[in-house]
């Protein structure tokens, strides 16, 4: 289910940022059929270069980045272009910088792996018109996972009051974050 291109607009720039280099290839072709022009960045310094000379319409930003995180390009892009259809990916998961992305100005953000498809969808959703429900989305020890990393980083990474939070004891919290996440 492709998108159809006159939703894209005039202007079809879009910048793909990401550290993962076979998959930013692959992203990169599959948007251009898409009838995008790409541009590729695959660290934040390179993005900023791309953002400061030429702003593109669309970007899909990764999160963590090898030499920072790519919030830091979506605050840059916004300065100098407003109206900008931004989506942020993020392998690692957390929903709290999910919503700090949306604060800085992201339009949506969809955790990895994402294929073409739904990074389209987000893009080119308008106003209140929600793009479809991801076709793999989060299992519920995902969305359990999300949570429990979430409070962590509000509680500022601390074991003891993020556990005495989510009425949890220590070890077992200990032993949930020393874990990778679930799929």
């Amino acid at each position: 289910m492709t998108q159809e291109n006159t939703s894209i607009g005039p202007d079809k720039s879009l910048l793909l940022m990401d550290d993962d280099e076979p998959f930013l290839r692959r992203l990169a072709k599959a948007m251009e059929k898409r009838g995008f022009d790409v541009e590729m960045a695959d660290s934040v310094a390179a993005g900023r270069a791309i953002v400061t000379a030429r702003p593109p319409a669309y970007a899909v930003v990764d999160l963590r980045l090898q030499d920072g995180n790519g919030l830091d390009v979506v605050e840059v892009l916004r300065e100098r272009r407003a109206d900008a259809r931004v989506v942020v990916l993020t392998g690692y998961g957390a929903i709290a910088t999910a919503v700090a992305a949306v604060k800085i100005g992201a339009t949506d953000y969809l955790s990895k792996p994402a294929d073409a498809n739904d990074i389209t969808n987000a893009l080119l959703a308008t106003g209140d018109d929600m793009p479809p429900p991801p076709e793999n989305p989060m299992s519920a020890d995902r969305v359990r996972w999300e949570h429990i990393q979430r409070v962590y980083e509000l509680c500022d990474r601390n074991v003891s009051e993020t556990a005495r939070r989510l009425s949890m004891h220590r070890r077992t919290l200990q032993r949930i974050l020393a874990k990778r996440s679930p799929r």
